[in-house]
């Protein structure tokens, strides 16, 4: 299991933009040559969705690829076996719904997570009143949990978040769920601005980043993105592991080049 703040760190520190990638785990038989794919073509970490039935945050392009896994019969034990079984080189992020590590246990989800490989873990809809119970046992298991800020957030309560999130700090880009976009929000850039200015954690945008274009522009304030719907787009058309490598080939090269 690679550290995940530390390892974000190192690249920021090493004059790179963050990119992460999100797979759906189970999403295809290949997934997991998708998720070596999109590291071999420049992902710093890699965001691995674990499909639920009732998602509060995921736009129609997800729940789409949701749908497809869990009626491949994935599961979480099966995503999180795939993943045990292989060496990313990249730290590896879950993403997924508090249900799930409700029933199993906060402890012995986050353990589970940490025997697979995984660095750290994302659940939207566990609010920050509440998580406190969760960030313990997942701390104890060596997984960090990463915490969201939106547009809206407050400037108490975004520093509150800043101060516990771990790993990074996701901020949302706008209100809704996620989903291809045309366009950036203008909220992108002030939030990245907001959470620069509450913590020296790194910071990662996400939900509606598209293109390239669009990645340059919010790594101008943000020290990273996450990419997810307009790629899982391109899977679910059939570009398989090659065609996410040269769509994250192409995100990293117009990161890098600023």
């Amino acid at each position: 299991m690679i550290p995940l703040e530390e390892h974000l760190r190192r690249r920021r520190a090493d004059g790179a933009k963050l990119l992460v990638p999100y797979v759906t785990g189970g999403l295809c038989d290949d997934w997991i040559d998708i998720v070596h794919a999109v590291v071999a073509a420049g992902a710093d970490a890699v965001e691995v969705g674990i499909p639920f039935s009732d998602p509060v945050m995921d736009g129609p392009t997800i729940q789409e690829a949701s749908v497809r896994a869990l009626a491949r019969g994935t599961t979480p034990g099966s995503i999180l076996a795939e993943l045990a079984r292989v060496d990313v080189g990249v730290p590896v992020v879950a993403m997924t719904y508090y249900n799930l590590a409700f029933r199993m246990g906060d402890l012995r989800f986050a353990r589970s997570l940490a025997a697979a490989g995984v660095s750290g873990a994302i659940l939207p809809d566990l609010p920050l009143e509440e998580s406190g119970d969760w960030e313990r046992e997942s701390a104890s298991a060596g997984v960090a949990s990463v915490l969201l800020a939106a547009p809206v957030t407050p400037d108490d309560r975004l520093a509150r978040i800043a101060e516990r999130s771990r790993g990074f700090v996701y901020g949302v880009s706008r209100m809704g769920v996620t989903g291809e976009r045309s366009s950036l929000a203008d909220s992108a850039g002030v939030l990245a601005r907001r959470l620069k200015g509450a913590t020296d954690k790194p910071i990662l945008i996400g939900f509606g980043i598209s293109t390239p274009e669009q990645a340059v522009e919010v790594c101008a304030d943000a020290d990273g993105v996450v990419v997810a719907s307009a790629l899982l787009r391109s899977v679910l058309d059939g570009a398989g592991p090659e065609g996410a490598a040269t769509f994250v080939a192409a995100l990293r090269r117009a990161v890098d080049a600023g």
